[in-house]
């Protein structure tokens, strides 16, 4: 477009430069000249409109049909579109001017003739096309790596004003053994020694059901090595004395641990009792007697011995506290008659016996020994 320019204003100084010699000669201007000056001139500034129009419209197609490549990459790129070659299309003008015209020096003669004609008269320079550039939203959107999430730094608070800039600090991955909290156990009660002593004595007892004595014994045995073990004691000294077996049972019920407890004394006189040893088995219950109402078992056997050793009147006041506690037992005032006739209190023996006729729960012989009795103390 610049050669063009100089062409036109040069063609314009050509064509002013006659007009003045001819004034200043007083020469008189010829028709004929203006035509011959006028034509090149119009067909110079056709072929530049042309050239313009076609060059315009080659860098216009140029641009259109450029493909602007988009790559998606992780970084985006700029596509840059190709340089246009203002020189080529110069070229490409002045040698279509030239095939209009007819030579390079009829043109440069006629574009000298309007070189000073005014620029805002001439055809606009064609813009550079504008180069497309991918924006970044739409170079994430291409992706299609899908990144996995990281964790979230932990912010550190600092205690001093000083130390107020947070660092990010990221939380290390440990191990699933060390993140796994321990499971909490079960806490298990610890048994206590009559606890223990309480379960062993029913594994003996199903034991010795089982007929299995010597196992029923060996357990007994580890236990006592520990502890007193009374409730165990009890059920196998029981179970000997059940089977007739006094001596086995007279084994596990010492004195030394008998003394402390009344069952285990009643299991002893009973033994002692069974092995002829009377006096022995009242020493025994003696020792320490206790209420009716904690033990009866213990009262009636010691009651009944003491009335074998012919200790009548010991005897009747065993038999009596017990009938103060329950005189619904025929048994009983049974033994308190007996005592009291065997001590010489026939009248309130006859009243023992008849107030144990009257009550149910006597065997058939000691019904018939209770009457027997009667009569005859009757009788008199």
């Amino acid at each position: 477009m610049s050669l063009l320019n100089d062409a036109l204003r040069a063609a314009e100084q050509r064509q002013n430069r006659p007009e003045v010699a001819a004034a200043y000669a007083g020469q008189s201007q010829s028709r004929g000249r203006p035509r011959s000056v006028f034509w090149p001139v119009v067909l110079l500034f056709a072929a530049g409109l042309v050239g313009a129009s076609v060059f315009w419209f080659m860098t216009r197609t140029g641009s259109e049909e450029m493909p602007v490549e988009v790559i998606a990459s992780p970084a985006p790129k700029t596509t840059m579109a190709p340089p246009i070659d203002q020189d080529a299309g110069t070229e490409k003008s002045s040698i279509d001017s030239q095939s209009v015209g007819g030579g390079q020096d009829t043109i440069e003669q006629a574009v000298s003739g309007i070189e000073n004609e005014p620029v805002s008269q001439l055809p606009p320079a064609p813009e550079p096309p504008a180069v497309v550039q991918p924006e970044p939203k739409a170079m994430e959107a291409a992706e299609t790596v899908v990144s996995e999430p990281t964790p979230e730094p932990v912010r550190r608070q600092a205690s001093n004003p000083e130390d107020a800039v947070s660092e990010p600090v990221v939380a290390e991955s440990k191990p699933a053994q060390e993140t796994e909290a321990p499971t909490p156990s079960v806490k298990q009660v610890r048994e206590t020694p009559e606890a223990i002593d309480r379960r062993v004595s029913r594994e003996l007892a199903s034991l010795l059901r089982g007929g299995d004595a010597r196992e029923a014994e060996q357990k007994l045995q580890e236990l006592a090595a520990t502890q007193a073990a009374i409730a165990s004691r009890e059920v196998f000294a029981r179970q000997m004395l059940v089977q007739e077996m006094p001596d086995r049972a007279l084994a596990w019920l010492p004195e030394s641990v008998t003394n402390g407890d009344a069952g285990l004394r009643l299991l002893r006189a009973r033994a002692l009792h069974a092995k002829g040893r009377l006096p022995d088995a009242i020493t025994a219950l003696e020792l320490s007697v206790p209420a009716v109402r904690q033990n009866v078992e213990y009262r009636v056997t010691l009651a009944t011995l003491l009335q074998q050793a012919g200790r009548n009147t010991e005897a009747a006041r065993h038999w009596s506290a017990l009938i103060a506690e329950d005189d619904s037992r025929a048994a009983w005032w049974v033994g308190l008659a007996i005592a009291l006739e065997t001590g010489g209190e026939i009248n309130s023996a006859v009243r023992a016996y008849s107030q144990a006729v009257q009550l149910p729960g006597l065997s058939p012989s000691l019904a018939d020994y209770v009457r027997e009795r009667l009569k005859s103390l009757q009788a008199g």
